[in-house]
């Protein structure tokens, strides 16, 4: 609680003495605050959001459905700077997370404290389209997940992306484009990271992370940067395509899920290591107010049941390999109301012991000020293997200044 209270205090610090200064484009959906520097040597943009959401969900025991379970949540509450230090050309982000499903994660690894800090990075754009960045955020993984949770079509991520993205390390990647003649443009990341996810603090177990991702856009780019960013506010008068693929390789992993999971630990407190590989290939299409995405995923490790010392005794921890396709499509109306489908199909390898899911998304939005201030709404049926039925309805709202 001190931790949460100090923010406030040094956020409330910053706002007072940036408000005594020049400040430029207050506009809502721009930034609480935007400053930059007279002499041009930093920018500071101060930009808050938070998501509140109401959940209904009902499940079937064969029969008939139960009484509903009703949930009220604060989603996500976060307070986001960005900028660039010294030069135009190296930027920075640093995201801080407030909200319980933000900062939940504490563990030995992490000194079993709060994982405040999303992102804490900076970016170098130190030569032609060469940018280098270092420090703590996205791995260039599946389309799904490097969209910002603040520019989603429904009111929350697939069950492709929530069981098989690999979400944020610490580390350093490389980002190149390439002109391949007209409007054709190919995009390529390339990323070494410490491979136990976020806020780790008690130094690298196992190996480390490889991630690669090529980009297509035979195109041209996506107005606003539309490619990482859900529905088609922008109403595309040209058709836009981005088709992307990543190779993600977690060398002797000794998380469930690579970056996440419990920690696969064996008897004598050493941790179990194996090799956990993860590959997408993924598509965004957006023109005249239509937008479609598709994903598809597949996780495999070299040896997925942890042994313990002994090199046969399971000790119970099991890495989350499988494979997933997720199919996403909206249309956005002149009113700014949008109509959303979803389908998601989720099968899991025999050895995890977990029952394949599908799952049903109707949603609608009403976009007020673009992403920045919506209300969402969404109704998913999901079946286990078939036979285990639920009903769930999502109501919330999303303000980003």
């Amino acid at each position: 609680m001190k931790l949460k209270f100090t923010l406030v205090a040094i956020t409330f610090l910053a706002l007072t003495s940036l408000y005594s200064q020049e400040i430029s484009d207050t506009k809502f959906g721009k930034g609480l605050i935007n400053f930059t520097a007279k002499d041009s040597s930093f920018s500071v943009k101060f930009a808050p959001r938070f998501q509140v959401r109401s959940i209904s969900s009902w499940d079937h025991d064969g029969n008939q459905y139960g009484s509903p379970e009703h949930n009220f949540i604060v989603r996500r509450a976060r307070l986001k700077f960005d900028g660039f230090a010294y030069s135009p050309k190296l930027k920075y982000k640093l995201e801080l997370g407030l909200s319980n499903r933000d900062i939940s994660g504490a563990n030995q690894f992490n000194r079993n404290t709060p994982r405040y800090i999303l992102d804490a990075v900076i970016m170098w754009n130190f030569a032609g389209n060469w940018e280098l960045w270092a420090g703590q955020t996205k791995l260039p993984g599946n389309v799904e997940r490097v969209v910002s949770s603040a520019n989603l079509q429904l009111v929350d991520r697939s069950l492709l992306n929530s069981r098989f993205n690999i979400d944020r390390d610490l580390g350093v990647q490389l980002r190149h484009k390439t002109s391949l003649g007209g409007d054709f443009l190919m995009r390529e990341k390339f990323s070494i990271s410490q491979g136990e996810g976020r806020n780790v603090t008690e130094g690298n177990e196992g190996g480390l992370q490889y991630t690669t991702r090529l980009e297509f856009l035979p195109f041209g780019t996506f107005k606003s940067k539309g490619d990482y960013s859900q529905s088609d506010l922008k109403r595309e008068v040209k058709p836009k395509l981005m088709v992307g693929f990543t190779y993600n390789l977690n060398q002797d992993a000794v998380r469930e899920r690579g970056f996440s999971g419990d920690y696969m630990f064996r008897s004598d407190g050493t941790l179990y290591e194996t090799d956990i590989t993860t590959f997408f290939a993924d598509a965004m299409f957006k023109y005249d107010g239509f937008s479609f995405m598709g994903e598809y995923a597949k996780r495999t490790a070299d040896s997925p049941v942890a042994i313990d010392l002994d090199g046969v005794t399971p000790t119970g921890d099991i890495v989350l390999t499988g494979n997933a396709l997720n199919l996403q499509a909206g249309y956005l109306f002149k009113s700014n109301y949008e109509l959303v489908g979803r389908f998601t199909t989720v099968d899991y390898e025999t050895v995890t012991n977990t029952l394949p899911r599908k799952q049903y998304t109707l949603g609608f939005n009403k976009f007020v000020v673009g992403h920045k201030l919506k209300v969402q709404s969404d109704i998913n049926y999901t079946t286990t293997d078939g036979n285990k039925d639920n009903i769930t309805f999502r109501l919330g709202f999303d303000i980003h200044f």
